[in-house]
Parts: structure tokens; C-alpha cells; sequence
């Protein structure tokens, strides 16, 4: 195998894990999420376009970890009043995935 060879190979997989980054953009934080820490279940927050198949391969690759389900949800972003001009404005809309893993598998989030 040539160095070239070698090279691309290792340029392709740090491509796929910056894709992977970009499929996962952070864990959520509430209480609710903490909850199922214990259960091995963790909420993540991810892009819009993402399927299911997508979060599972971006959450295996990037936590070495091995997922057991995936469960999505779109939410849509509150309407807010700007108080100066009275106008109607809106929250971004989020995408967020609750991601439950195999048993003995643990992903380290904020030092969980």
C-alpha cells in the first residue's frame, strides 16, 4: 500500500467524523435528560435534515458506544414579542434526539 494510499484513507475518516460533528451539535441539558443518564439514555440536539440511521452511525462512530434505539422529535421555536417595536418574532426550531444505548455502555457527557 502506498503512502498515498494511506493518506487518502486517513483524509476520508476525518471527512466522515467532521460530518458526524456536524450531525451532533450538543447534548441537551435539563434535568429531564439527566434523569436517564442512569438508564443509559441521552438526549442530544441535531441538525434538521439528520435521519435516524444517520444519529445512530454519527453516536457509534464519535462515542464508540453502541446504540439500541433512536427516537426523534422536531420542535418548533416559540413565538416571541420584541417589547421595543412590538413586533412578532420567532425561536429557531430544534431537532432533538433521544438516543438509548446498550447495556454496559456509558457516553461521558459534561463529566457525567
Amino acid at each position: 500500500m502506498s503512502a498515498s494510499t494511506v493518506d487518502s484513507r486517513a483524509a476520508a475518516q476525518a471527512r466522515t467524523l467532521t460530518r458526524y460533528r456536524d450531525i451532533i451539535k450538543a447534548p441537551v441539558v435539563s434535568e429531564k435528560s439527566y434523569a436517564g443518564f442512569d438508564e443509559g439514555i441521552y438526549t442530544f440536539e441535531v441538525d434538521g435534515s439528520a435521519n435516524k440511521v444517520e444519529i445512530r452511525q454519527a453516536i457509534e462512530a464519535l462515542f464508540e458506544v453502541k446504540v439500541q434505539n433512536v427516537r426523534t422529535h422536531n420542535r418548533d421555536g416559540k413565538r416571541k414579542r420584541n417589547r421595543k417595536t412590538g413586533t412578532w418574532g420567532k425561536r429557531a426550531d430544534k431537532k432533538i434526539a433521544v438516543v438509548t444505548l446498550k447495556d454496559g455502555d456509558k457516553i461521558e457527557v459534561l463529566g457525567a
